[in-house]
């Protein structure tokens, strides 16, 4: 039987100290992605209007993918998040929630008309 004092931990890697830097680096990758599912539908408006084809496009996909890999992204900040501070820690995710907002709300004008 192990004694879980016998253990050794390092001083610098504890969960502690982890789940804040997460916490971080998934709020930049949120804000990432979000930002690039709102430059590609944005992208959509410089150029003219086309017939449409079979195949949504290059655009399309990046903007799916970017939407579909937010999900795991803000799992990721939500298992992270200090929740002993809820306000503090929801806070990142205002700008990023508002561009993927616009993004959808560019994309509906985008595909319904124009």
């Amino acid at each position: 039987m192990e004694n879980h004092l016998n253990r050794i931990e390092s001083p610098t890697t504890n969960e502690k100290t982890r789940s804040p830097k997460i916490n971080r680096v998934a709020a930049r990758v949120i804000l990432a992605l979000s930002l690039i599912a709102l430059l590609t539908v944005l992208s959509g408006y410089l150029h003219p209007p086309q017939p449409r084809e079979t195949d949504e496009g290059t655009a399309a996909h990046i903007f799916q993918l970017s939407i579909v890999a937010l999900v795991p992204a803000i799992l990721l900040f939500f298992a992270t998040a200090d929740w002993q501070k809820p306000l503090r820690g929801i806070r990142p995710l205002a700008f990023p929630a508002a561009a993927v907002m616009l993004a959808f709300a560019a994309l509906f004008y985008l595909e319904h008309y124009r």
